[in-house]
């Protein structure tokens, strides 16, 4: 099996494990939910925490020999950390209270659409493409319409207003999302080295994310199963997810990489409605049909207008 791995074409191998990573970070939303009693906050805050410890670790020989490079950007840095820490907090508390789909569909459509507002500030384009008012247009269609797509799973029993806020907890998350990826953009441009530049970004984020488990992390390992899934998210998703992404970026470019990842959002609503039992009403499908086509049109574009998300990095 190895040897049919390593004689496959480079490309196709970094494919498989952009595509491999995309699967684990779509089983998050699901596995997060067959742990009802830990907070979102406490699962987030762990799972970062702990595979941002292991990523830093592992990139220790990279990361002191890039670290003077990375101290002159200080101040990125210091964004870039803030908004990772913010990242899962809002993630996971999104899809407690707008579902699991429909949490992890908004967090993730809207990452891109933030990144290209950020970089539309702070970066070097200055010109909106039709191609890209076209995908946004699209984009938010089907973000509306996967939103008012009523959920019967009975555990997210949310009213309006909740289902409302963990929408607007999903764009938040959106926004860190593209913020600590355009931050990591912005120290590889200056030659940082990519493990050394994810690998400051996520340590330093881990430390501040770990001290909130003293307040949200209860409960994390009062049971087998809430103790395997808080291991699971940590190791698995998090940590084995973002080591098989790494190696798939070393064999195919950034725009492809992020076509292959928008396998995720895919992955997440199947396992929603399959395993935790939530209902998405057609006109849901629809809305998800919209949102991959106008990421398609993004990442299809001839010249980037967009700095990769977090998954390209």
């Amino acid at each position: 099996m190895k040897g049919i791995f390593l004689n496959m074409d480079r490309s196709l191998q970094g494919s498989l494990a952009i595509l491999f990573s995309s699967i684990l970070w779509g089983t998050t939303g699901t596995a997060a939910a067959f742990a009802p009693d830990i907070s979102p906050l406490g699962i987030g805050a762990f799972s970062m925490g702990v595979s941002g410890l292991l990523l830093a670790f592992l990139a220790r020989k990279p990361l002191k020999a890039d670290l003077p490079q990375i101290l002159q950007s200080r101040s990125p840095l210091i964004i870039g950390v803030v908004a990772l820490a913010i990242y899962p907090l809002a993630f996971y508390s999104s899809m407690r209270m707008a579902g699991v789909a429909v949490g992890t569909v908004v967090s993730i459509a809207s990452a891109p659409f933030m990144t290209v507002v950020i970089n539309r500030l702070f970066g070097k384009a200055n010109i909106v493409s039709l191609r890209w008012v076209m995908s946004f247009l699209l984009g938010t269609v089907g973000i509306v319409m996967l939103t008012f797509a009523e959920s019967g799973h009975a555990a997210v029993s949310s009213d309006d207003s909740q289902k409302l806020l963990g929408v607007l907890l999903g764009l938040v998350a959106g926004l860190s999302y593209a913020t600590y990826a355009w931050v990591a953009k912005q120290l590889i441009d200056t030659g940082v080295k990519s493990d050394s530049a994810m690998a400051a970004i996520f340590g330093l984020g881990a430390l501040l994310l770990l001290p909130t488990l003293l307040f949200t992390g209860d409960n994390l390992f009062s049971s087998w199963n809430n103790a395997n899934v808080s291991l699971y998210m940590a190791l698995v998703p998090m940590f084995i997810g973002y080591l098989a992404f790494g190696f798939g970026l070393r064999h195919v470019d950034a725009s492809k990489a992020t076509l292959l990842t928008l396998f995720e959002p895919v992955v997440a609503a199947c396992f929603a409605v399959l395993i935790v039992g939530e209902v998405i009403a057609p006109i849901g499908w629809v809305g998800m049909a919209l949102i991959m086509i106008c990421l398609v049109l993004q990442a299809t574009e001839r010249k980037p207008t967009e700095l990769p998300f977090p998954e390209a990095i």
